[in-house]
């Protein structure tokens, strides 16, 4: 997990966090010591998560946390919904990147709220990020928001945010095996994005077997395929968003 992966860094900011890191690595103690380590990180995250789903539930929010590898097109996807919703509902946006702001400038061109989080060299968003942002935003009732995770396929499906479902979106540029390479992220999610059916024909990309091994994994998945880019199959998605 990320105490293994150098994310957790931020973690700690004394000089013990370096000793440590050193010392892990060459005593048979240290398995147990980083899965305590793991366990202590992922407890503060999840009451902190609670909290956060509270309040959206308190104010009809519906949150999405918006997970996948970069390059998969979450901001364009973002965008397209964005055009499509936002005469229906209020919508916020919290874009996680290690750093710029590109996105974030991006969908702020939209007209809508938006709120920058860079984890430098975190490779995930937190619930303790969410809650610093949602202070910041103020969503009112009623409204969607809209969380783009740290373009990952690992980290990101391991720290609870408090939203009411996990998106996980793999483009056809990926591949059709990637649930089965990156299986916890599908299992962790309650909906699936297939994006850029428009560049299937130019690969070697069954949509029908990347469907299929999504499946596998979580038999329970939403699945939605569309090319945002293009603007097709976007119809069920919004619908579906505007009436949660």
């Amino acid at each position: 997990m990320c105490t293994t992966c150098g994310c957790g860094a931020h973690h700690h900011h004394d000089s013990d966090h370096e000793h440590e890191h050193h010392h892990d690595h060459h005593h048979s103690h240290d398995e147990n010591r980083i899965i305590a380590v793991e366990q202590d990180i992922l407890q503060r995250n999840n009451l902190l998560a609670e909290r956060n789903r509270g309040y959206f539930e308190a104010k009809n929010i519906f949150c999405l946390n918006f997970m996948s590898s970069p390059g998969s097109g979450k901001t364009t996807l973002l965008e397209e919904t964005i055009r499509q919703l936002k005469n229906r509902k209020p919508v916020y946006v919290i874009e996680g990147d290690q750093q710029t702001s590109n996105d974030a400038d991006r969908i702020a061109a939209l007209g809508v709220p938006v709120f920058q989080v860079n984890t430098g060299t975190g490779c995930h968003l937190e619930a303790s990020m969410i809650n610093h942002a949602l202070k910041h935003l103020n969503p009112e009732a009623d409204s969607l928001l809209f969380i783009e995770n740290v373009g990952n396929l690992v980290c990101p499906a391991l720290f609870d945010l408090g939203e009411a479902e996990k998106v996980v979106i793999v483009s056809t540029t990926e591949g059709d095996d990637k649930p089965l390479k990156y299986p916890h992220i599908f299992t962790e999610a309650g909906v699936c994005i297939i994006n850029k059916t428009d560049l299937a024909p130019y690969l070697n990309t069954n949509i029908d077997t990347l469907r299929e091994n999504c499946r596998k994994v979580n038999p329970q998945l939403r699945i939605f395929e569309m090319s945002a880019l293009k603007n097709t199959g976007m119809e069920e998605w919004c619908e579906w968003l505007a009436n949660s």
